[in-house]
This record gives structure tokens, sequence and C-alpha cells, in this order.
């Protein structure tokens, strides 16, 4: 295949591989959305729903590197912990009903989408990687100014970040005294959060981490790290407090925890 590609790039023009590069992007992305209109068509029903996008269906699509079914919404994508971030959002925040700052660290497409529609509110998307992202951002070091934002949604970054607890007390710094910040990572309550940072072969993390670009899996002791960073930290087990027929519809687990975090006033 290399060879190929050598020889491609020494026979055809830099212009016209360029216009096939783009071409190809363009079929992929019809194909891509194609495969997701027929997942959508075809698992239509009245068996569950997102609350998220508020399809309904009669299964979910199976997710995962240990396959889970049933989990993913063919229509926005979402996942168990984003339907139950969704609801916990909508029924216990202030997010829809006041002026507010957010700033929505490693932003799910779906999620930023609906954020910007939303009447009052001053939406930032960060991320270093994404290119959807609305600002280029490293969580360790960010550029905004102290007590910037009212609110922070941090969902499963953290156990990307090798300095964690940098990127902790800089959340807490851009948040304003008295906002709240969501955090939510991975987490085996079985055990305190283990980490090592000699491991770095993408199978090992993948094996001891949950995923290939994880550095750590969180542990019981997440919340005290959170709140040795600063944070008051609730530990709010909502999912439990859902209607068993609520928990089955929406396809979420009752055993996660949100992280509802605030900083000192």
């Amino acid at each position: 295949m290399s060879a190929l590609k050598s020889v491609a790039k020494a026979t055809i023009p830099a212009g016209v591989r360029s216009s096939l590069r783009g071409t190809a992007m363009k079929v992929r992305h019809l194909t891509d959305e194609l495969e997701r209109q027929w997942q959508i068509w075809s698992n239509r029903g009245d068996r569950f729903e997102c609350p998220c996008c508020g399809g309904h269906f009669d299964r979910f699509l199976t997710y995962g590197v240990i396959p889970r079914p049933n989990v993913l919404c063919p229509q926005c994508g979402s996942l168990e912990r984003h339907r139950l971030l969704w609801l916990y959002l909508k029924n216990r925040t202030n997010l829809f009903d006041k002026p507010l700052k957010l700033l929505h660290m490693a932003p799910e497409p779906w999620f930023q989408e609906q954020f910007k529609q939303v009447p009052g509110l001053d939406y930032v998307s960060a991320d270093l990687m994404a290119e959807w992202a609305m600002e280029k951002v490293d969580i360790t070091d960010m550029p905004f100014e102290d007590n910037t934002f009212d609110a922070i949604l941090c969902n499963h970054v953290l156990e990307h970040i090798p300095d964690d607890r940098t990127a902790m007390t800089e959340l807490l710094r851009v948040l304003v005294p008295g906002g709240w910040a969501i955090l939510q990572v991975p987490l085996d309550l079985s055990r305190d959060t283990f980490e090592d940072p000699s491991i770095t072969d993408p199978q090992e993390r993948e094996r001891l981490f949950g995923q290939k670009d994880h550095v750590r899996m969180y542990g019981k002791d997440y919340a005290d790290r959170l709140r040795a960073a600063g944070f008051e930290v609730n530990v709010d087990n909502y999912a439990s407090q859902l209607k068993p027929e609520e928990i089955d519809k929406y396809r979420i687990s009752p055993q996660e925890n949100i992280y509802f975090c605030t900083k000192p006033v």
C-alpha cells in the first residue's frame, strides 16, 4: 500500500490528489448519513425512547469495545450516559431556565447543536483535538479568565488527561464562585483509582483502563480527588430515583451517579 501511495504521489499532480481526497471524504460522509438514516428507519418503533432527540425505536444499536447491545441511539448517537445527563440537565439544573455562560469541554456534536439553540445561553465549546469544537483549548492550560463560566460540562474527558489534577484546578479556576460543573468519568467503584504513567502500550491501556487512549481507571476515591482540587461535590444518585419503567424506556444505567460539583463562594 505504501508503494502504491508513493507511485500516486509521484504521478498525480497535487491539485488532483487534493480534489480526490475531497471527493472521497464527501462520499464517506454521504455513505455514513445513508447508513444512519437506514438504522433510524429499520429500528423505528415504540419500545424505547431517546430523551435527547425524542426518537422512538424498537431497539437501540450495539456499541462498545466489549459490545453492549441496545444502547446507542441510531438518530443522535447518544449512549446511556448521555441520556442520563440530558435528563439531569433538564430536571435538576437551571441550564434551560436562567441566562448562563456554559463551557462544554470535548463537546458531543449533537449536544453542541442543541445548546447553541437554548435562549439566553452563552455557550462555548472547547477541545484540543475535535475540529467541531468552537475553540481549541488545552484543559490543563485554559485561555479563559478566572471566574468566567456559570456552568461547565466535562463528560468522559479527565480519564484521557495525564495531569488530571491540573485539569481539575483549571476547571475550578474558570468557574464563578457558586457556579456548578458536572464532571463525569468512567468508574470502577470496587477499588480506588488505578493509574500508572509507565503504561503506554495501547492494548495494555485498553485492558487495564477500558480504552486505548485512557490513562487511568477512576475508582471510589474520585469524589475525594475532586474535593482535593477545591470543589464541593454532591454525588447524586439521580438515575436510581427514576421510575423503573423510565430507566427501561430510556435505556440508562440506574447505577450511574452524577458528580455535581460547585465552586465555594
